[in-house]
């Protein structure tokens, strides 16, 4: 059974139906064959034949005859020759060809009309008329007539009113047959078809009430069977969405919170140190001039971490488009060092830089891909002490090109690698006096995923944070 429904699920519904509908007249003809064995069609005609005693003739059915013409005589072919009748061997074409008898009329070709009319044998006929078809020595579809004289045949209707009783029963149940057996396909398909529709409902009800976690299994045709895994797909998009979407409420409600909390540690600092120096609580010149140094420290990281914020907010909106072209990138790296190159012999730091001497092309948005370097060269000054290896690589391989950004510093624990490139996180899982806004790597991230690229973060045996830009050639 499990096999038959297996079939069905390849099945298209219109092939279904067809093979239904089929099965269907297959039992209507079966009743049909069984009804017209077991109720009589029409008025019961009763043949009798009024015998002369010297005759003896028994059958009045042309097949009854086959078997004496074959043989070119016999029994009963005597008494129909005795008894003033006769046999007639027609072509395809309706035309007498043989004669066995004395034929005593002057019909030698019979139209299909004319010959339908004689079989009906009237009562004003002159001869009872009866046909078979006969297969000759040359295996040609002929036709054997048996004509008798009408006086000695008798036909009688019989009007027994049992018999009709019978028949209007038999009728009765014949047509209650035919309408149950209707009744019962009509179900049939119906439910077969409901079925799949139901739960398919029932899925959409389940949708409806926010259970995005439904998955519809339907044992049904091709067309049900489509609709059931379109259905899953279309579950299984909504239910990403509403889990992202979950995810990025949570975020943005986590991201607000951090802001906040950066926000308000400089606010302040910024109001205490202006509220002194407005009251004149504060004389002396150095420390007016140490108050007002906080104020613009202050108020600096405020800017930046604004201007981040900003940064971070334009590029993660749905409509903007990066600028992504193929494009040298060697000489624009170089660039990019060269404009940081003071501020990494400010911070003490050892730089490594490594380009290769032929045309390196990539696919990047310049603008972006300098933020990307400029951000993590600016975390590895921010966090590591005078001395640090710095090492700026450019690679090419067959499928990419990737830029390694590498310090031999004090690294980022192994705990926060998974939540590094999130918003207000920083390596060293406070919020410290480094100055350092928590967005630089989230914003780095953002970036090079909207060139089509990727940023990973891993460690090597001497270097202990190595940044890899994966751009596409």
């Amino acid at each position: 059974m499990k096999r038959l429904w297996k079939f069905r699920n390849n099945r298209k519904l219109q092939s279904s139906l067809v093979i239904d509908f089929l099965l269907f007249i297959l039992f209507f003809i079966l009743l049909i064959i069984v009804l017209r064995f077991s109720v009589p069609l029409g008025i019961n005609y009763i043949v009798s034949k009024e015998r002369d005693t010297n005759l003896g003739l028994d059958v009045v059915a042309a097949h009854d005859y086959i078997a004496d013409w074959k043989q070119g005589g016999g029994l009963e072919l005597d008494r129909l020759q005795q008894s003033g009748g006769w046999l007639e061997l027609l072509d395809a074409n309706r035309q007498v060809e043989q004669v066995v008898g004395n034929k005593k009329d002057s019909l030698y070709k019979y139209s299909e009309a004319a010959l339908y009319d004689l079989l009906a044998n009237d009562a004003d006929q002159t001869y009872y008329y009866s046909i078979t078809a006969v297969n000759d020595p040359e295996e040609t579809i002929k036709y054997l007539i048996v004509k008798i004289p009408r006086d000695l045949i008798s036909i009688s209707v019989v009007d027994d009113p049992s018999i009709s009783r019978i028949v209007s029963l038999l009728l009765f149940i014949a047509i209650s047959s035919i309408l149950l057996l209707v009744f019962v396909y009509s179900y049939w398909i119906a439910r077969r078809i409901k079925k799949p529709l139901a739960s398919i409902l029932d899925g959409l009800h389940e949708m409806i009430a926010g259970n995005y976690n439904t998955r519809l299994s339907i044992s049904a045709e091709k067309e049900f069977n489509l609709i059931g895994e379109t259905f899953n797909y279309m579950a299984d998009v909504i239910e990403r969405a509403t889990y992202e979407k979950r995810i990025a409420q949570e975020s943005k409600q986590r991201l607000m919170m951090d802001l906040s909390h950066d926000l308000k540690t400089p606010i302040t600092s910024i109001h205490g140190y202006a509220q002194a120096l407005v009251e004149g609580r504060v004389e002396d010149k150095q420390r007016q001039k140490k108050y007002l140094f906080y104020i613009y420290n202050k108020s600096t990281q405020m800017t930046r971490l604004i201007q981040n914020m900003l940064e971070l907010f334009k590029v993660d909106t749905p409509n903007f488009r990066p600028n992504v072209e193929r494009k040298e990138i060697g000489e624009f790296l170089r660039e990019r060092i060269a404009d940081v190159y003071d501020d990494v012999e400010r911070n003490a730091l050892l730089l490594n830089f490594s380009v290769p001497d032929h045309e390196v092309y990539a696919q990047y948005d310049p603008e972006l891909l300098g933020r990307v370097i400029q951000n993590l060269i600016a975390n590895a000054l921010l966090y590591n002490p005078a001395g640090t290896h710095l090492r700026v690589e450019l690679v090419e391989d067959d499928q990419e090109v990737r830029i390694e950004i590498a310090d031999t510093g004090i690294g980022i624990p192994k705990e926060l690698w998974t939540t590094i490139f999130d918003p207000f996180v920083r390596g060293d899982q406070a919020r410290t006096h480094t100055g350092g806004t928590g967005l630089g790597l989230a914003i780095a991230l953002k970036n090079t995923e909207k060139m089509g690229g990727t940023l990973t973060l891993r460690s090597g045996d001497e270097e202990s944070s190595i940044f890899t830009i994966h751009l596409k050639k």
